[in-house]
């Protein structure tokens, strides 16, 4: 298959817009997003690895969204601004496939360090006394090594059976990225495997970390109701809400755009639904996770004030 994929040597990205006049100001848009997620999450790593009282279980979870969030932003948004500049947005069949692999790798990882954060804010309130050993280095490490794997898995699987595929003449893609369903499209065999693979994969990615999210902030919510203070419960629910309206985005705009048949979610449906996550939820991340937080705050005038200091 391989060989036959040879006589296409690269895919042409249709962009988010076929529109002349929307081109500019949509890149200035994205660039500004791209340069708010690069500065946002590059500053909250730095931030953590230079303060040791933010070396925890919880800031070492946000340090890896971080890092990963950064990722596979530069992954997708960089070729994504090319599409509003240039005539024809060029990307070569292995460069195609290299940026699904990380794309997915870094997206699936995404999905499954949040479910390992909240697993880590379930032990912090509802078993505080355990929290120092069941949180315990060895453990986070596990956890961590948990998410790069079924990260490694998900992108391999999914990049694996798409080389498989024969593409055909036409090689417009109609996306801004070589993401799964746009590539099947121009498939000249059959993709039946691949969307039982799309189906399956992506039901684990999303099902198993949802339902890890759902059952630790059920037993927070239970936990929290039993707090007598009005300051505690307040403290905690402003915590939870920032952390759910930020995996609703992330997990709803993906089941949106993976679990629904292609004959009822369009394609120019698809692209905007795919920029949450891969756009908006990147550059939002450090602000829901760590900029409200006073240990960050702290931790920022810290910095600053040794910075002007030297």
């Amino acid at each position: 298959m391989a060989a036959e994929n040879a006589s296409l040597p690269e895919f042409i990205l249709a962009g988010l817009t076929d529109q002349p006049e929307l081109r500019l100001p949509l890149f200035f848009l994205f660039l500004g997003f791209y340069m708010v997620t690069v500065v946002g999450n590059l500053g909250l790593i730095t931030l953590i690895g230079l303060n040791s009282h933010l070396h925890t279980p919880m800031y070492f979870f946000l340090f890896n969204l971080s890092l990963i969030d950064f990722c596979y932003s530069t992954v997708i948004t960089p070729k994504m601004l090319v599409s509003f500049v240039s005539k024809k947005n060029i990307i070569s069949y292995p460069g195609c496939m290299t940026q699904l692999f990380f794309f997915l790798f870094f997206v699936v990882s995404e999905s499954f360090i949040l479910s390992a954060m909240a697993y880590d804010r379930y032990v912090a309130i509802c078993s505080p006394l355990m929290y120092t050993v069941t949180m315990s280095p060895q453990v986070c490490l596990l956890l961590l090594l948990g998410v790069y794997v079924m990260g490694f898995a998900g992108a391999m699987a999914h990049t694996a059976f798409m080389v498989r595929l024969t593409f055909c003449a036409d090689n417009l893609i109609n996306h801004y990225m070589c993401d799964i369903l746009p590539l099947l499209e121009r498939s000249c065999t059959s993709t039946y495997v691949n969307e039982l693979v799309v189906f399956v994969v992506v039901g684990i990615d999303i099902g198993v970390p949802t339902v890890t999210i759902f059952i630790s902030y059920a037993l927070i919510l239970s936990s929290v109701l039993r707090i007598s203070s009005m300051e505690g419960r307040s403290k905690a629910f402003s915590t939870c809400s920032s952390h759910i309206i930020a995996v609703s985005l992330f997990f709803g705009s993906g089941a949106f755009m993976y679990l629904k048949p292609s004959s009822l979610l369009p394609m120019n449906q698809g692209k905007v639904s795919s920029l949450f996550y891969t756009i908006v939820v990147p550059m939002l991340n450090p602000l829901i996770y760590s900029l409200r937080n006073k240990d960050v705050k702290v931790a920022l005038k810290k910095t600053l004030k040794k910075s002007s200091f030297s």
